[in-house]
């Protein structure tokens, strides 16, 4: 499968090369923190783009590198079948969230050290441990002289945590040029522990749909005035009052038919009592919103709309009662339902025409991708040589992806980083102490490498 000829076989493949926790830490220790564009200048986003070409010279010599926008990489890799329906998207963004400076980490944010086999640093699993597999895979099947059965597009962004163009304007172009991918896949689910608080095992967790995205603004003005005699009713308490109105019930449980399907997975390998609860869960949506609902957190937000109060802000001086206020909420849009109808559910909730609600910035839900196609089950074939016995698993999205600009007009997409990621190492993606194992990055990178095999 390793070489170009059919008849290859694994004698003729060459072992990966080593390393990869090292190059990573490379990649770590240049801070591309895109919400401090303005603070560290584009100097550590031009260095990264530096250093993947001399880490990875094959890709470099191999594949055709686009610039779009200041911060998107678009590689083109041409296959072997040029009548070939559609090419393979695989995606990352080299931008990372910013750091804490109060945060007491392990080892230095910054700095990628290396200890008891585990790489530390911000972006070890969000996203440039996802994305160093990606490129680790495509040079040791060019150091093999594989040639991919279709076109594989590398599409990487910068500015993802920013919600920047670079992804946007390269699904644009994309599609401009009449390029329809036939898989795309993106950061978003992982292998983990315990998928479920009552489901015991492993299983790799692949995003079928993407909830949207939706920022808001709350503003409501008052009269200004001395505190020491406040009316009933200022804007702040009046703010304060709509944000409470939010509730987590603001929106009722509304499982996609993905959390069905998820339910139904797990179902068939959970043993014991478990294994029927799952499968009624399954065919019941309505119980499950209700059961899921309950459970609060992760199970919450995968059966509804979250609304998060995110910022607020309002007054001058402690003694002086502001004359306006305003708090930033930021919803995720269950699958299913419309930005337009999110909007009018608060306005519903707040009860309050002198509470102005405004649109910042929103983004639709996705659709959902089969589970029952060919590149749902190449995924699933790609996770049997990488993790033997882990079973694939639709899920719901609840983060914001770069994959969101290509699933308007792409069939097949998929949000799935091929790591191992505990609960403490997922809770530690934009907190305190990011690590991954270097034993997961090599499974990540034998992932690709049969995903990019088994793509005739």
């Amino acid at each position: 499968m390793g070489g170009n000829e059919p008849g290859a076989t694994m004698a003729d493949v060459t072992e990966p090369r080593p390393g990869i926790a090292e190059r990573l830490s490379q990649m770590i220790r240049l801070p591309t923190v895109s919400a401090e564009l303005e603070e560290r200048g584009s100097e550590p986003f031009e260095a990264f783009v530096a250093l993947i070409a001399d880490l990875y010279p094959l890709v470099h010599e191999h594949l055709a590198l686009e610039r779009h926008t200041d911060f998107g990489l678009l590689f083109r890799w041409s296959g072997r079948e040029a009548e070939a329906d559609g090419p393979v998207v695989l995606m990352a963004h080299y931008d990372v969230v910013p750091v804490d400076e109060s945060d007491a980490w392990t080892h230095p944010p910054f700095e990628g050290v290396i200890a008891d086999g585990v790489v530390y640093g911000r972006g070890a699993l969000d996203d440039k441990g996802p994305l160093i597999v990606v490129l680790e895979a495509v040079e040791n099947l060019l150091a093999d002289g594989f040639v991919p059965a279709r076109d594989v597009y590398l599409s990487f962004g910068g500015n993802e945590e920013t919600f920047g163009r670079a992804a946007e304007e390269i699904a644009r172009v994309l599609r401009e040029r009449g390029i329809i991918p036939w898989l795309v896949v993106d950061e978003g689910g992982a292998v983990v522990d315990a998928p479920l608080p009552f489901v015991p095992g492993r299983a790799a967790m692949i995003g079928v749909g993407e909830k949207g995205v939706m920022t808001l603004t709350l503003s409501a003005r008052g009269e200004g005035g001395h505190a020491s005699a406040p009316p009933s009713l200022t804007a702040v308490r009046r703010v304060a009052r709509a944000v409470d109105r939010l509730g987590p019930r603001t929106f009722r449980p509304r499982p996609s038919k993905a959390i069905g399907r998820m339910l139904s997975q797990l179902g068939a390998q959970t043993p014991g009592p478990a294994r029927h609860l799952l499968r009624l869960l399954g065919s019941a949506p309505l119980l499950t919103g209700q059961l899921f609902a309950a459970l609060g957190g992760e199970p919450a937000a995968l059966v509804r709309t979250t609304v998060a109060p995110t910022m607020q802000s309002g007054g001058t001086a402690a003694n002086v009662l502001p004359s306006q206020a305003s708090a930033t909420v930021n919803l995720r849009i269950a699958l299913g339902e419309t930005t337009q109808q999110t909007v009018l559910r608060v306005r519903r909730r707040i009860r309050d025409p002198l509470v102005t609600v405004r649109v910042e910035e929103a983004s639709e839900p996705s659709p959902e991708s089969a589970t029952d196609n060919a590149q749902f089950a190449v995924l699933a074939d790609a996770l049997a040589v990488s993790h033997p016995g882990v079973p694939a698993v639709p899920y719901v999205m609840m983060a914001a992806t770069d994959s969101r600009h290509f699933h308007r007009f792409a069939p097949a997409v998929y949000r799935f980083a091929p790591l191992d990621m505990s609960n403490a190492q997922r809770a530690s993606i934009h907190g305190v102490d990011e690590n991954v194992e270097i034993a997961a990055l090599e499974r990540g990178e034998r992932f690709h490498r049969a995903l990019l095999e088994r793509l005739g």
